[in-house]
């Protein structure tokens, strides 16, 4: 079951209230402004700051 489209249009990074995008593999949700990913388990987005995955400037 893939993520709905209208929450992925509602949730904005916690950190800067900025946009996230979707991956293509839908594994996380990504913060350009912070560089962070945000991991999706089980169909449900971790939107906890201290669960992101720093990423680097390449991804």
């Amino acid at each position: 079951m893939a993520l709905d489209r209208e929450l992925l249009d509602i949730l904005v990074c916690p950190k800067c209230k900025g946009e996230l995008v979707l991956l293509e593999d839908e594994s996380g949700l990504v913060c350009n402004n912070c560089k962070l990913k945000y991991p999706i388990e089980d169909d449900i987005p971790i939107m906890l700051i201290d669960e992101a995955i720093k990423i680097e400037e390449t991804e």
